[in-house]
């Protein structure tokens, strides 16, 4: 197939596939991080939190699932390639946490949005990507590099919370992975309303496969063809801004996983909003709401960088391989959000 296709093509198929799951998953199954954080704190609900977190089970199974009969190989999965910054980690996650909160959603919301013809979303899109790229690889680039110089993981130091917990025990590392995995997935079905909610079940399992697909994807493309292609699955903050480079100049760009991602997660939100009704063009008509929405976007871009990895990027991609960084990550961006939606919502003028 890589003779025909090339890899470059093959590779950005394997992120449309996941990203088409994704954006119906956002559009027919309400499947949203914000979403989720909102309705935990002022809701009520714990419905879409635990989507979520089924998400995150089914991905770990995945992804450790296919480590064991060796169509993945875990360490060389980008979250468990480097080095784990714990500060880069808290901080960039409580930035994307907040600017998710004044944005009104992620990056992969956003682009969900964006399918269902949402023009606020194209500018929360646009500024996050170009911030994200500003701080990867622009003007800031270089005190990024200073502040959190990214490096190789060290030899005797286990990459991931599986590895470390294999290397303590003397157990295999994927035994210990689909052991979490799976531990996750019962803990959130454990509830009886959730676990007969099979709308809510169906599309968190998708999510999770989705990631899935992902890995496996990329990992046979890079075995099995000649250019060096990472291991990577889904996220959406520098990729992002790749997909704008890619749009801009494909004359002279070859075709990424994260650009096929990204278009895959516009083209399933766009389906998906058809497929309910819910298509049609809206924009901002209020600048103070676009203010503060370019403000977020610009907090997740930059966040995004910092913390290698977005909602989806550290929240499931990461997560799926547990890496160090994942509930971190993620407990500081519930925290930004929390935050974020309190300044929103109650102020904080003290109570009289």
């Amino acid at each position: 197939m890589l003779d025909v296709l090339g890899e470059e093509i093959a590779i950005a198929l394997v992120g449309l596939v996941g990203g088409v799951l994704l954006g119906l998953a956002a559009r027919l199954g309400r499947f949203c991080t914000m979403g989720a954080i909102e309705d935990l704190l002022y809701g009520g609900s714990d419905r879409r939190m635990r989507m979520w977190i089924l998400a995150i089970g089914v991905a770990v199974l995945g992804g450790f699932g296919l480590s064991s009969v060796g169509l993945l190989q875990t360490e060389s999965s980008y979250y468990l390639s480097i080095r784990w910054m714990p500060v880069a980690s808290i901080l960039g996650g409580l930035m994307f946490g907040y600017g998710m909160a004044l944005a009104g959603n992620c990056g992969y919301g956003s682009i969900a949005r964006l399918g269902g013809g949402d023009l606020r979303a194209f500018v929360i899109v646009v500024v996050m990507g170009v911030s994200a790229y500003i701080v990867l690889s622009g003007p800031l680039a270089g005190l990024r590099v200073t502040l959190f110089p990214q490096r190789e993981v060290i030899n005797d130091m286990p990459p991931g919370l599986a590895h470390l917990i294999g290397q303590w025990t003397g157990l295999s590392v994927n035994a210990v992975g689909i052991a979490i995995g799976g531990l996750i997935t019962i803990g959130v079905l454990a509830k009886k309303e959730f676990l007969t909610d099979a709308k809510a079940v169906f599309w968190a399992v998708v999510v999770g496969i989705a990631i899935t697909t992902g890995w496996a994807g990329s990992y046979w493309v890079a075995t099995h063809g000649f250019e060096d292609i990472p291991v990577v699955s889904h996220s959406f903050s520098a990729p992002v801004g790749e997909s704008l480079l890619y749009l801009m100049t494909a004359s002279a760009r070859v075709p990424s996983f994260a650009v096929g991602s990204v278009a895959g997660v516009a083209l399933g939100a766009f389906v998906g909003s058809l497929f309910k009704g819910h298509f049609r063009w809206e924009a901002c008509e209020d600048p103070r709401e676009l203010r503060r929405q370019i403000t977020g976007a610009a907090l997740m871009g930059t966040g995004a960088v910092l913390a290698l990895g977005c909602t989806v990027g550290q929240g499931l991609s990461a997560f799926s391989m547990l890496a160090f960084s994942a509930p971190v990550t993620f407990l500081a961006i519930f925290a930004g959000a929390a935050f974020g939606l309190r300044q929103l919502i109650e102020g904080f003028q003290p109570a009289e």
